[in-house]
Order: structure tokens, then C-alpha cells, then sequence
């Protein structure tokens, strides 16, 4: 008893029938984070999406930002999950050996083949614009234009179409491999029967519907910081159809989290009196008050109001960014509650364990800090090889056909 009173609060928690091996948290803070940032690669995918396959002019301006800033996330996507590995050398063997029933194991191969794509639509996207900086560029920048050109000078309209026609193929059938990137890890907590807070079919639909939104709002919230503070135009009418498609998916996420906690209180099971002391003791504050309350109710009032109203420009660009980072929180913490929360509950059914996350460590909370930090500064890399914005002259260049 001596070794598990060193533990401090071990003993009260083994006395609130908790098993001995339910004290300890598996999956913490490094596996709320890899949802968190393939879910935000997703969203952002499908904004370039929803200007490239079905058309939405006025999402012109975002639409290479947010394929640039995708590929920033992705470049990041596994470093949680390496970070997680007791020995993350030995991660390429389910690459090498792969096991065909083994869902986890999947998402080698999902995210190598998303990677291949979104990189070969950046660059058919951008090859006009590469093949102008090879013939302007000398030296080794020469080289690295030519190579993201393909080496291929070729502007002409027949081969203008030609890029189009692929650009439209690869965004067509990425959407539903961006879909598969981050449905695939709504799958893999709702394939685990043993956890009630986990073990629904609409675990898969939260987490892409909660992705798009992320997704949305980190392009909202980054354009206008980034336009801000290099003192050049935002695009107002960008900025509010960005916001009305971030509201109606916003929509279908809320409502979707909401009724996944009422049909378990209206069926009642033999599981509910678990999640209503979880959901209620444990989770209260992350999950009712700051989930929920502030960072849900709050911004679905806000996009609301100024999705259905006309406002002027400038308070548009008050509220926007405010509202889209309130929903980053939203979906972090919703990603928090599900990860950490359902591990929160005792396989004896009838208690609870507390989890605090660590400052120091491969999984503390200053990694947790670096990882969200190395995607803005891969897109500041990126963006000094890839221009963010369309400028006049480009879309002229490059109608969709």
C-alpha cells in the first residue's frame, strides 16, 4: 500500500472502484493532438475544394493559401503519434508489413497517398506561376523552379486546360481521400466497443464535420492575422462566405455532438449512469462549461448574426477572427473531452480517475506547444517558395475551365 500511497491521490481513486489499471492514461496529450491537426489538413482541403470543384468564386482569394497551408499541418501530422511510440523507429514496419486488419495501421497508407495528392495539386496549381519565377530566377533558384515546373515552360491555353482538367480530377477525388484521412480516426475510437463514451456510428461524422469547421476557421483566422499584419487588402466578401460555410457546417457539428449525448440519455442503457458521472464530474468544466457553453453557443450566435444580417466591413473583421479562433478551442477541447474523457472512466463502470497533463516530457505540454508552432513555420517557409495570394494578373491567367 506504501507504493501506491506515493502516487498520492492512487489510493482514493482505487477506493472509487477504480481498477488498478485504469489509473493510468495511455492516450494523452500527443493523441489529442494528431486528430486535432489532420483534422484542421482536412477542413482546409476542402475550402480549396469548394473553390475549385464546385465553383465558389468568391473563395478565389484562399484558394492556394489553403492548400499551402494544409500541406504545412500535414508536414506535421505524424510527429504526435511518433512522439507517442515507446519507438517510433520501428514506425515504417506497417509501411513494409502491412496487416489488412489492423485499422490502425491504415493510416500509413491513407496519409502517404493524401500527401502524394495534395502535393501534385499545389504544383499543378502553381506551375504558371513557377515557370514565370524559373525564367526570372538564376542559380540554385533556377533549379528548384524548374523542378516545381516540371520542367515544363509550356503556358499554353491548350496546356493551361490540360492543368485545369487535373486539378479539377485531383480535387474531386481529394475530397473524399480528406473525408477517409480524418473519418478513418472517428473510426477508430467508434470501433472501440469496450468504451460507451466511444462506441457510437456517429463518432466518424463528428469528427469530419468538427474537421471541416476547424479547417474553416484556421483559414479565416490565419488570413486575416497574416493580411493584417502585412498591411495588404483583405477580401470582405471572402471573409463573409468563408464565415456562412463555416456557420453551416458549425451547424451540423454542434447539433451532431449535442444528439450523440441525448440519445444516450433518452436509450437510458446500462451505460448512461457511467457517461452521466463522467459528463457531469470529471468532464464538467471542459466539457458544459468551456466546450458548450462559451466556445459553441457563443460563436454559433455570433456566425449566426452575421451570416444573416448585413454588417459593415470593419466589423466583420472584428468579429471574424475572434469567432474563428473561439471554435479552434471548440474543437481542441472537443478532441480533448472525447480522447482524454473516455479514458477518464474505470472498466468497473462505477468510477472515475482525474488526469492533470504533464509540463515536461515527449508528451507534455511544451511539445504539445512546439508541434502547433512548426506548422506556422513551415507555411512561412513554404510561402517563400510558393506565393500565398492571387493577384489579378494570376487569375487571368488561370480561369477555371
Amino acid at each position: 500500500m506504501s507504493a501506491l500511497a506515493a502516487h498520492g491521490g492512487t489510493v482514493a481513486a482505487l477506493s472509487n472502484y477504480v481498477f488498478p489499471n485504469d489509473w493510468h492514461v495511455h492516450w494523452s496529450l500527443m493523441i489529442v493532438l494528431y486528430p486535432y491537426i489532420t483534422g484542421i489538413v482536412a477542413g482546409a482541403f476542402i475550402v480549396s475544394s469548394l473553390y475549385h470543384v464546385f465553383g465558389i468564386k468568391q473563395l478565389e482569394p484562399i484558394s492556394r493559401y489553403s492548400l499551402i497551408f494544409a500541406l504545412a499541418f500535414l508536414a506535421c501530422a505524424t510527429w504526435p503519434l511518433l512522439l507517442h511510440l515507446g519507438h517510433p523507429e520501428r514506425s515504417y514496419s506497417m509501411l513494409i508489413t502491412p496487416n489488412p486488419t489492423s485499422a490502425m495501421a491504415g493510416f500509413g497508407f491513407i496519409y502517404s497517398a493524401y500527401f502524394i495528392l495534395l502535393v501534385h495539386e499545389i504544383l499543378f496549381i502553381y506551375r504558371p506561376t513557377m515557370v514565370t519565377l524559373w525564367k526570372q530566377s538564376t542559380g540554385f533558384k533556377r533549379w528548384l523552379y524548374g523542378f516545381l515546373a516540371f520542367n515544363n515552360d509550356n503556358l499554353s491555353p491548350e496546356a493551361i486546360r490540360l492543368d485545369h482538367r487535373i486539378i479539377s480530377f485531383l480535387a474531386g477525388i481529394g475530397i473524399p481521400m480528406a473525408c477517409i484521412l480524418h473519418g478513418y480516426v472517428g473510426f477508430i475510437f467508434g470501433g472501440i466497443k469496450a468504451n460507451p463514451l466511444w462506441a457510437t456510428p456517429l463518432m466518424p461524422l463528428i469528427f469530419l464535420l468538427s474537421a471541416c469547421v476547424s479547417g474553416i476557421a484556421g483559414i479565416i483566422f490565419s488570413y486575416i492575422l497574416i493580411k493584417k499584419f502585412t498591411g495588404q487588402e483583405i477580401d470582405v466578401d471572402c471573409v463573409r462566405t468563408s464565415i456562412k460555410f463555416l456557420w453551416g457546417f458549425f451547424i451540423l457539428d454542434f447539433v451532431f455532438e449535442m444528439l450523440e449525448v441525448f440519445t444516450h440519455f433518452y436509450m437510458n442503457t446500462h451505460h448512461w449512469h457511467v457517461l452521466e458521472n463522467l459528463l457531469w464530474g470529471p468532464l464538467y468544466n471542459t466539457y458544459w462549461l468551456y466546450q458548450v457553453k462559451i466556445f459553441s453557443v457563443i460563436p454559433f450566435i455570433v456566425l449566426g448574426v452575421l451570416s444573416l444580417f448585413k454588417f459593415k466591413d470593419r466589423v466583420i473583421l472584428f468579429f471574424a477572427p475572434i469567432v474563428s479562433f473561439m471554435i479552434l478551442i471548440q474543437v481542441l477541447l472537443m478532441r480533448w473531452n472525447v480522447v482524454v474523457g473516455g479514458q477518464l472512466m474505470s472498466h468497473s463502470t462505477r468510477g472515475q480517475v482525474t488526469f492533470v497533463p504533464e509540463w515536461l516530457g515527449r508528451e507534455g505540454i511544451l511539445v504539445a506547444i512546439f508541434i502547433m508552432i512548426a506548422p506556422v513555420v513551415i507555411l512561412f517557409i513554404l510561402s517563400k517558395i510558393f506565393p500565398l495570394w492571387v493577384n489579378k494578373e494570376a487569375a487571368n491567367e488561370q480561369p477555371i475551365t
